[in-house]
């Protein structure tokens, strides 16, 4: 968080994992093994002495910036407690007729760019054929109580344009282009039911961000 970056450590998780798998064939243990590997790493040091640093951001931008500067530079991350967040991100939706609408500009193609755009942009490539890899716990939520409460925010949160709901023979249906999928994770963390689970796409696929 407070470098604004996180390659090196999705990197070191991911060579964790390959280790703990490498653990399994040699040892027969199970797979938790990555736990007491993770915990060892500097990746969990780093992580933690960078804990508070969000949370404190919740009593508003400059006591945030005051506290992190303490916590950080004078600390080192080493204060003796640990922040937590107030909620979860997907308990601050309001129901729809609560909320003012937003009427968003059309995009300029100069400083904002359409859904479509961007994600040719990203290089997402997913198989035609591969199962769907964002899972519905409740197939009809969308579309029975989501949509009425919430006008079913997912087809606003999600950058790339994965949900829709499309009307046929006057019945809204849910629908999930799931191939346009970035693996944001918005949906998993924002939906207001906690109705969409995102699990790993089948091959690896995903965006490629070649001009990165």
């Amino acid at each position: 968080m407070p470098k604004i970056k996180g390659s090196h450590t999705a990197m070191k998780s991911g060579i964790i994992a390959a280790e703990t798998i490498n653990f399994h064939f040699e040892h027969g243990d199970n797979l938790s093994v990555y736990e007491k590997l993770f915990k060892k790493s500097w990746l969990y040091k780093e992580l933690f002495k960078a804990r508070n640093v969000k949370p404190s951001f919740s009593w508003g931008l400059i006591l945030g910036i005051i506290f992190t500067g303490i916590d950080q530079i004078f600390f080192r991350g080493k204060l003796p407690f640990t922040l937590k967040h107030k909620h979860a991100d997907h308990e601050t939706f309001g129901s729809a007729n609560e909320m003012p609408k937003i009427e968003y500009p059309k995009p300029d193609n100069i400083i904002t760019f359409d859904k479509t755009s961007s994600v040719y942009l990203t290089g997402t490539n997913h198989t035609d054929n591969q199962p769907v890899h964002l899972k519905l716990k409740d197939p009809n939520l969308p579309i029975n109580y989501t949509l009425e409460k919430f006008d079913e925010p997912a087809q606003r949160y999600c950058p790339a344009g994965v949900y829709e709901v499309q009307k046929e023979n006057d019945i809204n249906k849910f629908v999930i282009n799931a191939q346009n999928c970035i693996h944001c994770k918005t949906c998993d963390i924002k939906e207001p039911s906690q109705n969409i689970i995102w699990v790993t796409p089948e091959g690896g696929g995903g965006p490629k961000y070649g001009n990165m």
